[in-house]
């Protein structure tokens, strides 16, 4: 099956549509009718509400779900800081603290596999963020790199809700409130206080994070383009309510300003029994993205790409955009069809989850990723643009077998002191665009 094939997973029944008001329940009867606190729930269980939203905002943008569980969340013993050596490189939450960030383009190999076994967790790494997760400012950006199932550990984010973007390696991801299966080429969203543990059926994985500290995550407005494409709310996909009644020694770890801490806790806390609400786990196929471009001339411009984004104060500008470049068909006639070189305002993240890259044709590697932040100029490589200028554009063309994505934000994307240290950061990235010859003839239109 061709990598961008869709198909259906029918290992697992999931609830479709975005940000719906779902209700589901493992048990018969458990969850209430017409009511969220009953004096007694059914089957002995305790509701408690997970609020995403303040309790009073716009009933548009307010995301809340009730829970029917069999033990309370505040069920667990005091958190203690966790040091050392368990984690890969230090996270980072707030980014005043970084070095200074460099104008320079950056790009980085993709992270190794770690040498000792390394869970989903421990094998994070803070390459870039902005802003500050306690103002609920701004993002971190992390990759993984993981080849151990999270064992008797379960983890919530405090600080942000966690786009998921997997590279290699399927995530078996058990939350709260259900199951997600979550593969290259798809993406998965954990809501922020979302208690959740992650498996690895093929042993080992790597990939990216986009850990948002501000508005919740929401599809764009359409505009002119009308009330289809893009990314279409029937595709996004939500768990069905999925319990564990298990007790023993367990580990609970959460992310706060940055510090990861632990609490011993003697129960599994999966043990929703039933659910309702629109704060909730999903998983999304970016196969299914419905790819709009120009049929005319002109490259758009990359908002064409857009599939999620976290909106800011100032209408028009987000906080977070979550772009991807698909396989997709270039028909736009005496058109340099290529992405053009740029300068922006914005600044941008970019990694590719297969194949290669249109405007970059060596050096970027899947897994890897590249930084270009506000008023850096970058653009195709001398490789690509010549190749290019030549093309004949009288024909459409396939760009066919890639995955790339960027996480586009409206403030600087400050690197990490290990980001700019570490071994896998180019030093010769520059020499992409050194190739590019000067053309210049003033005797010649």
């Amino acid at each position: 099956m061709s990598a961008f094939e869709t198909h259906t997973d029918a290992s697992r029944q999931y609830q479709s549509g975005f940000a719906n008001d779902f209700a589901t329940e493992a048990l018969p009867g458990a969850l209430p009718l017409g009511r969220n606190s009953p004096q007694r729930a059914a089957y002995g269980l305790y509701a408690e509400q997970l609020s995403g939203t303040a309790f009073t905002a716009p009933r548009a943008h307010n995301r809340r779900s009730w829970l029917y569980r069999i033990r309370p969340g505040a069920v667990h013993k005091p958190f203690t800081r966790i040091t050392g050596d368990r984690l890969r490189a230090k996270l980072v939450a707030n980014f005043a603290d970084v070095p200074p960030t460099p104008p320079n383009q950056l790009r980085w190999d993709p992270l190794p596999m770690p040498a000792e076994p390394t869970d989903f967790i421990d094998g994070w790494v803070t390459m870039a963020g902005n802003g500050a997760a306690e103002s609920m400012s701004g993002c971190a950006i992390h990759l993984y790199a993981a080849n151990r199932s999270m064992q008797d550990r379960f983890f919530y984010d405090s600080d942000g809700e966690l786009l998921i973007v997997p590279q290699q390696g399927r995530l078996s991801i058990a939350t709260e409130l259900g199951k997600l299966d979550v593969a290259p080429f798809e993406i998965a969203v954990i809501p922020r206080g979302v208690r959740f543990s992650v498996a690895l059926p093929d042993g080992e994985a790597r990939g990216y994070v986009c850990e948002n500290f501000g508005a919740l995550l929401q599809l764009p407005d359409l505009g002119p383009i009308g009330s289809n494409g893009l990314a279409n709310p029937r595709d996004f996909l939500t768990p069905h309510a999925a319990y564990e009644d298990r007790e023993g020694d367990f580990e609970l770890v959460t992310k706060l300003n940055g510090a990861l801490w632990r609490a011993d806790i003697g129960h599994s806390p999966l043990d929703v029994v039933a659910w309702h609400g629109n704060y909730a786990p999903y998983k999304y196929d970016l196969r299914h993205f419905n790819t709009i471009g120009s049929i005319s001339f002109d490259h758009p411009d990359p908002s064409i790409f857009l599939v999620l984004q976290s909106p800011s104060d100032t209408p028009g500008v987000d906080s977070i955009d979550f772009v991807i470049f698909p396989p997709r068909w270039l028909a736009a006639e005496d058109t340099f069809r290529p992405p053009w070189f740029h300068r922006n305002v914005a600044s941008e993240f970019m990694g590719l989850v297969h194949g290669v890259y249109d405007a970059k044709a060596e050096g970027f590697l899947p897994g890897g990723a590249s930084l270009h932040n506000c008023m850096s100029g970058h653009g195709p490589d001398a490789e690509t643009f010549e190749k290019a200028s030549k093309s004949d554009t009288s024909k459409p063309a396939k760009v066919g077998d890639t995955l790339a994505f960027m996480f586009e934000t409206r403030t600087l994307i400050k690197p990490t002191q290990f980001a700019l240290e570490t071994a896998q950061l180019q030093a010769n990235y520059y020499e992409c665009w050194q190739g590019l010859t000067k053309h210049f003839n003033p005797e010649q239109r």
